[in-house]
């Protein structure tokens, strides 16, 4: 679907996911995250950028497993400490995951996948057309209610830091894998609430898209 299609059905209400393909599962338990390996910091650092072109094969479900946990899983299980920062550790961001087969939240402390719905939007995940056939967008959404210790005035920049953090850390990871990554805050953020059913004190903040680069022969 083009940008110009999706938001003239934006216009009228209609912008809306696609059923799931194949089947979703309720609980996707995911392989232990392998915490070892992958390029130096500083070469990641060098590698990393925003590319916007993937190829749409879907991504081990290994390599989805270390994503997650880089963006924001458990990296001391004594504490509960998570890979990225979170003020006065409220985790107030939750990381929700578009796949073909599905839409789901990842619960970082048993390190899973929990379906919240059997649909598939990534389409509606922003308005740019590669968004529609990427194996994955992450969806970064903020739990304000998770934060009500932090005055009113200040929650969204709260939010937006730790957001930011979990980005930059799925896209470190991506640099050091060779997979291709870009963060968009262009979205119709009214109609990815609706099609992922949040609540009004949850807010879409940004999404992201992530892939194995877009071969010659896969154009």
């Amino acid at each position: 679907m083009n940008t110009l299609t999706k938001m003239a059905l934006g216009l009228i209400g209609q912008f809306k996911p696609a059923p799931a393909e194949g089947y979703a599962v309720s609980t996707l338990p995911l392989p232990p995250a392998q915490t070892t390996g992958g390029q130096p910091l500083m070469h990641a650092l060098q590698q990393r950028q925003s590319q916007r072109e993937f190829d749409p094969a879907p991504l081990p479900l290994q390599t989805l497993s270390n994503l997650l946990w880089a963006a924001g899983g458990v990296n001391r299980p004594a504490l509960g400490g998570r890979t990225a920062p979170s003020a006065l550790n409220a985790q107030e961001i939750d990381i929700y995951v578009a796949l073909p087969g599905g839409l789901y939240r990842y619960d970082a402390p048993p390190h899973r996948l929990r379906m919240v719905g059997a649909i598939d939007v990534r389409r509606v995940t922003g308005y740019q057309d590669f968004v529609d056939t990427a194996p994955l967008d992450l969806v970064y959404v903020a739990q304000h209610r998770r934060i009500a210790l932090v005055p009113a005035s200040q929650r969204d920049s709260y939010a937006w830091f730790a957001a930011g953090a979990m980005a930059q850390n799925a896209y470190l990871y991506c640099a050091s894998e060779g997979l291709s990554c870009v963060i968009r805050a262009w979205i119709d953020r009214g109609a990815l609430s609706q099609a992922m059913g949040l609540s009004p004190d949850e807010q879409v903040l940004v999404a992201q898209t992530m892939g194995s680069p877009r071969t010659a022969a896969a154009s």
